[in-house]
């Protein structure tokens, strides 16, 4: 290998994702899940080679990238999203309407019932330099 090839890898942008502190713990891997992809699905240049082991069987690629997951309170929630909107970085959100929904379709229109203003938002997950990220999730902490 080369030493380009051994140098460890380095990233420009930071994907983050902030749950508010009050979920269950089941809702807190469920938002999670449900935001990274969007995430991915927004941002496909994100997503690595796919995987095989030695047998050679195939795997699906992954980020390229860790996955940083924080907490805050609602208020440290409804800033971030306003802070990302500002920031026009791209943004997917989970809100507790949610959690009463089964599927895509249910879920775009309780978002769409909603203004702005008023989402009960549970999650939210950012994708843009770190800088950036790192000033919309101010008052955040690191998911213990």
């Amino acid at each position: 290998m080369s030493t380009a090839e051994l140098a460890p890898i380095r990233f420009d942008t930071k994907i983050a994702v902030l749950l508010r502190d009050d979920l269950a713990p089941w809702q807190r891997l469920n938002v999670c899940a449900f935001l990274v992809s969007g995430i991915t699905a927004g941002q496909p240049h994100l997503i690595g080679e796919p995987y095989a082991d030695a047998d050679g069987t195939g795997y699906l690629g992954m980020l390229r990238q860790p996955v940083l997951v924080f907490q805050g309170s609602k208020d440290v929630i409804t800033a971030a999203h306003g802070k990302a909107l500002g920031r026009e970085l791209p943004m997917a959100i989970f809100t507790a309407d949610l959690f009463a929904s089964g599927n895509d379709r249910d879920n775009r229109a309780a978002v769409a019932a909603v203004p702005r203003a008023e989402l009960d938002l549970v999650g939210i997950a950012v994708h843009g330099p770190k800088n950036a990220v790192d000033k919309v999730l101010k008052g955040a902490v690191m998911h213990p």
